[in-house]
């Protein structure tokens, strides 16, 4: 399994970015797909989950209203919509799967890992 994340950059506050993860290597169908960011001297924390074959989104509270994630089953490839971005968002965003769909929060869980891409946020 491959997980190839893209779309990072510099923006200013307020600003948009979308953040793609394109997954090759088997049929995802049934996991849950999720993004983590990893903020410096700081531990991995959750942003957001989708089941790959449908069924409601879940965000951690701090990007609800601001980030939407979605995935499109033909490319194999979900994405992290992110609106109105705040310099606390800057961060490495990694792009993970979940084959067991459980606990959609905890890192624990995801088996697979993609390699990142660096969001930084300019007051």
């Amino acid at each position: 399994v491959q997980l190839q994340a893209s779309g990072g950059g510099l923006v200013q506050a307020g600003g948009s970015l979308r953040l793609s993860c394109a997954a090759s290597g088997r049929t995802f169908s049934g996991y849950v797909m999720g993004w983590f960011r990893r903020a410096p001297g700081k531990e991995r924390e959750f942003v957001a989950a989708i089941r790959w074959n449908g069924g409601n989104p879940y965000y951690t509270d701090s990007v609800k209203g601001r980030f939407t994630i979605s995935r499109d089953n033909a490319e194999n490839t979900v994405y992290l919509q992110m609106n109105n971005l705040k310099p606390e968002d800057t961060a490495v965003y990694l792009c993970a799967a979940n084959t067991r769909a459980m606990k959609w929060d905890s890192r624990y869980m995801y088996d697979y890992w993609g390699q990142g891409t660096l969001v930084t946020v300019s007051s």
